[in-house]
């Protein structure tokens, strides 16, 4: 294993670059040196992700669904390279946001089918998903009407995690939740359309609460069962 991941780690980092490199031609925008700092970014976080595999991750190799969980990073990071250079949501944004929440399913059903379903696995999807909302959070406060309040679609789940460094028993497991996985989509893809000029400005006004709020009542309802089992 130890000769195995580290190789397929740096092919998958290889495909990251090469469609980051795609998703630039394609006119995602932005000047070279945002590149340049969002593709050394991408590749600081596959050095992370071959540590983490090297201590926690149960197979011998990664397989397509970790492979998807990197490509999605890396069109998460691609997100960042223009809002450096001042540019910000638009339908090329919107197209990346659509074919990385595409992938987000397709990681999922990849892992059971090949029997690599893993603790580590989990947790570098939902850590890809947590990037992605922020980076697209940020295009829709930076590129459009709405205000600072997008934000939260993208920091809530930092938030969580920050109140856990003082509460530890918030970090204790929590069950599958389908409830879970809906209220992620539903965050992801109005994030995705708050992109586009599609919406009005009180249409992505209330889109943007709705899914705060939805978002908002998930963690609630995680806390209040966290805080039952607390120690």
């Amino acid at each position: 294993r130890a000769a195995g991941i580290p190789a397929q780690v740096a092919a998958g980092a290889a495909m990251g670059v090469f469609a980051m490199q795609a998703l630039r031609l394609g006119g995602i925008g932005g000047a070279a040196g945002g590149w340049l700092a969002a593709s050394a970014l991408y590749l600081g976080c596959c050095a992370m992700i071959l540590a983490q595999m090297r201590r926690s991750y149960p197979h011998d190799r990664i397989g397509g669904c970790n492979a998807v969980t990197l490509l999605r990073a890396a069109i998460t990071c691609a997100l960042l390279a223009p809002l450096a250079d001042g540019v910000a949501a638009g339908w090329a944004v919107a197209v990346a946001g659509g074919v990385a929440l595409v992938l987000d399913g397709v990681d999922g059903w990849l892992a059971r089918r090949s029997g690599l379903v893993s603790g580590f696995g989990a947790r570098f999807d939902m850590e890809v998903d947590a990037a992605f909302a922020l980076a697209l959070a940020l295009h829709a406060w930076l590129g459009t009407t709405l205000g600072p309040g997008v934000l939260l679609l993208g920091v809530l789940r930092y938030g969580f995690v920050a109140a856990g460094l003082a509460l530890p028993w918030l970090r204790a497991e929590l069950p599958q939740r389908l409830r879970r996985k809906a209220i992620c989509v539903l965050q992801l893809g109005t994030l995705i359309l708050l992109q586009t000029p599609l919406p009005s400005h009180a249409q992505a006004e209330f889109l943007a609460w709705f899914a705060t709020a939805a978002v908002v009542l998930s963690f609630a309802l995680d806390i209040r069962w966290l805080w039952r089992r607390r120690p």
